[in-house]
Parts: C-alpha cells; sequence; structure tokens
C-alpha cells in the first residue's frame, strides 16, 4: 500500500484553520456548528482539494444505543448539515462496529437470558437475535432501532458494517500494512503502557460531574479493548475469531511478513491454525490500531470523541499518532460531554433501563430533541427530560419559537432553532398548531385518551379559535399522551370523582362557601382556558376586596396564601387530592356540567 508522507497532528493541536471565503459570514450563524463547519471546509481544501467533505461517527450495537451515544452522532450531522446548506458534497459516515466482540448479556433486554453468556467473545453479527426479533442477529437488532430514529431526526448518513468491511477483505492492505509496521506501532503504543495513572483528583476531574449522567464515549464501541499486546511471539495488532469456537479468546504465536502466514492458538479451546492473511478475513484490527486506519482509509476530517477518549494512551490520543502510518492525518474534532437524564442514574447501554433516541422520540417531537444537542457546544453536558421537566422544556420552545417568529430572539437561539426544525433538505414535518405540551398533557391525563372528550376539551379552549380536528394538533398531542401513559406513575395520575364529597362541602364555612359560590357564578361567562384562568385566580382577589385583574403589585402577600387554600379546595372537590392539573385546565376537562355537579351547584 502506498503510504502517503504525512506528520501528525498532535490530538490537542486543533487549532482553527484559516478561514475560506466559503465560510458564512452572517453573525446569526456564527454558533459552534458554523464555526467548526468553516474549520472543516478549509481542513478539507487543504488535505483533498474538490472532494467530498468527510465527516464520521462510530457506534457500536452491543445494546440498546442511548442518547448519550446519540452525541457521537449528533455532532457531526450538525456540522455536515451546516456544509450542506452552504452548498458542498459531505459524506457523514456512520461506523457501525458489529465486528465488536460480544462482551456481556446487558441487562433488562427483553427476549434474552443467562445463555446469551455462552456467545461473549463472538462479533456481535454473530450472536443471536433476542428472541422473537425479526433481525438475522444480535447487532442487526440494535441498529434497527438506532436507524428508525435518525430517519426521524433528519439524519442523513452512509452506514458501513466493519463486519461487511473485515469479511469481504476490503482492509486486506490495511491489515498488511500494520502487520509489516508492526514494530513502529507498538512503539508509540509503549510510550503510553509505561505512563502512570492521573492522579486520583485528575480522574475525579474526568467523571460525570452528576450520577445521573450517560457516558456518551460507549457508543464508539471498543475503548476499553486491549491494544494487541501480551503475545509470546511478540506484539501483533491483529486478532483473529477462532475457526473452532469463533470467539476472539485468541494468541498471535508466529507471522511470516514474506508469505503472510500467521499462527494463533485460542486459549478458550486449545484450537491452534495456521492461516495466510492474504486470504483469511475471520479477524480484525485491535480497536487503537483500527480506528486510525479508518481515519486515513476514509479521509475523515471531522469526528468527535467522548470523554474516555481525551487522556493519555486512550483510542483517540494514541490514534492521532498511528494515524501517520496508514498515511493520513488525526480529524478535527471536539471532545463531547455527557448526557444526562432527569432523575435517572447514570447507566451504561450494558446495563439497562436506559432510554434510547425512540425512547425519547415517543414523548417529544425531532425538533425538540434536536434542539437539545444543537443548542449546546459539544463539551457542554445537558440533560434530557423524561419526568416532569419537559412541560418546562417544551414551555421554553415554544417561547423561543415566538421569539424567533417575532424577530426578537438572540442570533445564536435563532441558529439553534433553525438547526432544530430542519436540515438541508428541508423542514422536518410539524404540529400544525401547537397548543401547549402541558396542556395536552393534562387533557391526556384527565380522557385517558378518549378522542371525543380530548376534542370537546380542546375546542373549548379558545372558543374564538377553536380546534375542531385533533389531526392539527399532531404529533405533540400522541407525544403528550405517550409521556401520561408511559412515564407517569398510576398513583400520580388524575382520577375524577364520580360523586360529590358531601361531607366536605356540608363542611365548608362561609368564606369557603362564597368561594365556591364566586366561581360557579362565573364558570359559564368564562368557559375558556384564558377566562378560566382569570376567575381561578380572581375568587379571592374578589373576596378579599380587590378588583378580579388586580396584578401582583396591587395585592398584599396575603392574596397568595388564600389563592392556594382555594386551589387545594377544588383540587380536592374535585379529584379527592391538594394537587392536579392546572385547575383551567382541570375545570375544561371535566366539563362545566359535571363541575357544577362536583362543586354542588
Amino acid at each position: 500500500m502506498a503510504v502517503r508522507g504525512s506528520r501528525p497532528r498532535h490530538p490537542t493541536a486543533q487549532r482553527r484553520t484559516k478561514r475560506t471565503v466559503a465560510q458564512s459570514t452572517s453573525t446569526e450563524a456564527q454558533d459552534w456548528v458554523s464555526r467548526y463547519a468553516d474549520d472543516v471546509i478549509a481542513e478539507s481544501e487543504r488535505r483533498a482539494p474538490g472532494k467530498p467533505v468527510v465527516v464520521a461517527s462510530g457506534l457500536s450495537p452491543s445494546g440498546p444505543i442511548h442518547l448519550g451515544n446519540l452525541r457521537e452522532v449528533m455532532t457531526p450531522h450538525l456540522v455536515a448539515d451546516e456544509i450542506r446548506r452552504r452548498g458542498y458534497e459531505v459524506r457523514h459516515l456512520i461506523s457501525w462496529d458489529d465486528f465488536d466482540r460480544y462482551r456481556k448479556v446487558p441487562a433488562g433486554v427483553p427476549g434474552t437470558d443467562e445463555s446469551w453468556a455462552e456467545h461473549i467473545g463472538k462479533p456481535l453479527t454473530s450472536v443471536p437475535a433476542p428472541a422473537g426479533s425479526p433481525y438475522p442477529n444480535w447487532a442487526e437488532h440494535f441498529k434497527a432501532a438506532m436507524t428508525e430514529a435518525l430517519a426521524a431526526l433528519g439524519v442523513e448518513f452512509d452506514g458501513i458494517s466493519q463486519t461487511a468491511q473485515y469479511t469481504s477483505g476490503v482492509y486486506r492492505e490495511q491489515i498488511l500494512h500494520a502487520m509489516r509496521h508492526r514494530a513502529d506501532i507498538d512503539a508509540i503504543l509503549a510510550q503510553y503502557r509505561t505512563r502512570k495513572a492521573p492522579p486520583k483528583q485528575a480522574q475525579k476531574q474526568q467523571k460525570p460531574a452528576d450520577e445521573s449522567e450517560l457516558a456518551a464515549a460507549e457508543g464508539s464501541g471498543a475503548a476499553g479493548e486491549d491494544d494487541g499486546s501480551g503475545g509470546a511471539g511478540g506484539y501483533y495488532p491483529y486478532k483473529p475469531f477462532c475457526g473452532e469456537c469463533g470467539k476472539d479468546l485468541t494468541t498471535v504465536t508466529a507471522y511470516d511478513d514474506e508469505t503472510t502466514e500467521l499462527t494463533y492458538t485460542c486459549t478458550l479451546d486449545g484450537f491452534t491454525e495456521t492461516v495466510r492473511l492474504t486470504e483469511f478475513n475471520r479477524g480484525k484490527l485491535v480497536w487503537k490500531v483500527d480506528w486510525p486506519m479508518r481515519w486515513a482509509y476514509e479521509g475523515v476530517v471531522f469526528e468527535p470523541s467522548g470523554v474516555d477518549h481525551s487522556s493519555p494512551g486512550s483510542s483517540f490520543q494514541v490514534g492521532g499518532q498511528i494515524v501517520g502510518i496508514f498515511g493520513g492525518e488525526q480529524p478535527i474534532g471536539p471532545m463531547y460531554a455527557f448526557v444526562g437524564i432527569s432523575g435517572m442514574a447514570k447507566m451504561s447501554s450494558s446495563k439497562g433501563g436506559v432510554p434510547t433516541p425512540l425512547d425519547a422520540l415517543e414523548i417529544m417531537e425531532p425538533q425538540i430533541l434536536r434542539w437539545l444537542y444543537a443548542r449546546r457546544r459539544p463539551n457542554q453536558s445537558f440533560k434530557i427530560a423524561f419526568d416532569q421537566e419537559i412541560q418546562r422544556l417544551y414551555d421554553e420552545w415554544d417561547k423561543l419559537a415566538a421569539k424567533v417568529a417575532d424577530g426578537s430572539a438572540l442570533a445564536a437561539d435563532v441558529a439553534a432553532y433553525r438547526r432544530a426544525v430542519g436540515t438541508a433538505a428541508g423542514e422536518l414535518p410539524r404540529t400544525e398548531r401547537p397548543l401547549p405540551y402541558r396542556t395536552l398533557a393534562s387533557v391526556a391525563d384527565v380522557t385517558a385518551g378518549d378522542e371525543a372528550q380530548t376534542l370537546r376539551i380542546l375546542s373549548e379552549l379558545d372558543p374564538e379559535d377553536p380546534v375542531t380536528d385533533l389531526a392539527v394538533v399532531r404529533p405533540r398531542l400522541d407525544k403528550a399522551e405517550a409521556w401520561i401513559s408511559t412515564h407517569v406513575p398510576a398513583e400520580s395520575r388524575t382520577v375524577v370523582r364520580s360523586e360529590p364529597d358531601t361531607e366536605t362541602l356540608a363542611a365548608l364555612d362561609e368564606q369557603g362557601r362564597e368561594s365556591i359560590r364566586l366561581l360557579l357564578d362565573g364558570l359559564g361567562e368564562h368557559w375558556s382556558l384564558d377566562g378560566l384562568t382569570h376567575l381561578v385566580y380572581g375568587v379571592p382577589k374578589v373576596q378579599a376586596g380587590f378588583p378580579a385583574e388586580a396584578g401582583p403589585k396591587e395585592l398584599p402577600p396575603e392574596i397568595k396564601t388564600a389563592q392556594r387554600s382555594f386551589f387545594a379546595l377544588l383540587y380536592h372537590l374535585l379529584v379527592g387530592r391538594d394537587t392536579g392539573p392546572r385547575l383551567p385546565t382541570l375545570l375544561l376537562a371535566v366539563g362545566e356540567e359535571r363541575v357544577r355537579r362536583l362543586l354542588g351547584g
């Protein structure tokens, strides 16, 4: 293989390259995505003028591919999409590391049990799929879910199966080259094998600050794989899968550069075999050599790496030196931080129970999920809400949309918004009439998915512009219903009383009876979301001698206490609890006639 002479870039030397005339010049576009796009275009033109810009991601389908792993894809996707918007041809490669070894049986995967442990050490594509799966093997089963999610998110990519690459002999020359230069590779790796581990304090600083964070770097697959050292016959950067048991528990004992004959022994069953690497396809380069080999082979200009690749001896740092052996250069690429999940303990995809992109897309629209990854720089951690915080997140999104529409949003926020709602290929499908998520969730909570009831309530939210067809509030309505049904515990769901609480009604004092009377008297006139909001907040004001329209600055602090007491009374009489969905939405959901009956009117 011809090797082009080049000096590999040091991994920390990710300097800004000279900006080109192709870069975006508007202030609005100069968010982190645009800045990386500027650098990638310039670097691509330096390395391979006139050729497509190549960015890359790597995912290991060793189990459910989680939302931390998604950052491995979204970071280059957003940069690639910006470059496409500027008129360049871009390839976003996703290497499916499906020729990685099966390390353990992930917990919590339906259709599996302890018997899957017998496949540990085999390639992921040689492991049976979970029972009942329509897919031919373990890797394809988990790739399918991620592929579906990426399609919904508008991510355009070229998928590369590493099983297909290795078993078809695509990398044959690269493997032979690595074996010829094994002493050079070993010398680079040896620099790090003798280094002391970083001090404990430094190690702590590398860990996520919050235990709810997901290790995004696991998406790269084999970060913990050995580097090929330890063989009795010397160093070999290649590991065969055993011809007898199919596992990678093998040790290379001899290799002849002239004949390419390689001898290995399986440490599990003692099987020994001599093969010719010019013909043999049942093995792969070890991870710390495999990754930089691919950088050179594919001409990758941009690829991010997780925090586990930042320490001395990590595959990204070592790869920055090994890539030169293959005639390539290390990609530009930021280290990306962790992704957290509200209310969840830190998990990896091998431990089970960790949310995937499809899980998130069940409860939120693709635009919202894209926005979460677009609005934060790669080195900033953030959380994805599966709890009540999702309602606040949607409120924030809707406020941003309004600001973008009226021109009052900050430039960086506008850029993130536009990257969220669409790609260079066009806008993603969106909800025609995006009612507040918390309102839809409250309606879904009370109606339990009854479409007739849902339409009745939504039609009364704004009598001047009623919802007449649920299609206009979908898919947001569907997401809110899914959140209620899958993430709100049964004991927290709202159940409206079937009969009045006569005991509580009879025990009301004069002030309590008066507050109920004022509410009932105003129901007909105020039967809309805004009207009922005005009414329920206004009753305690009127009782205290103030106009219902009085603002906070005109009212004494005691009014807030009176409002809380009044709200608690209404919740108790309507749903038997002290809290519940927002009262105006709850009243609409219950319906005027039933509200009057439950409140004794």
